[in-house]
């Protein structure tokens, strides 16, 4: 049984030299091409609807978000006691 040729979509990403490089060296020490591998990656992320993985920003961690809040409630004390004063 034959498949027909899909036809192919060329996606131009610029990355770090070394993140190149790295990532070749990883994606052939698992038998695939770069090409493969982010062909892999964009099937995935279809399936899954979103990444395939967790995308984590720092700044959102629960030990600094609640210092923010701490913070803000200070903020909102000390100028309902500076409204007082009027």
């Amino acid at each position: 049984m034959q498949y027909a040729q899909e036809q192919q979509a060329t996606v131009s990403v610029e990355v770090n030299p070394t993140d190149k490089q790295l990532a070749s060296e990883l994606f052939d020490h698992l038998g695939l091409s770069p090409s493969t591998a982010i062909n892999i990656f964009i099937k995935k992320s279809i399936a899954e609807g979103g990444m395939p993985f967790e995308v984590k920003d720092p700044f959102y961690n629960t030990a600094n978000q609640a210092e923010l809040q701490r913070r803000f409630n200070k903020l909102n004390r000390n100028q309902t006691q500076d409204n007082k004063l009027d």
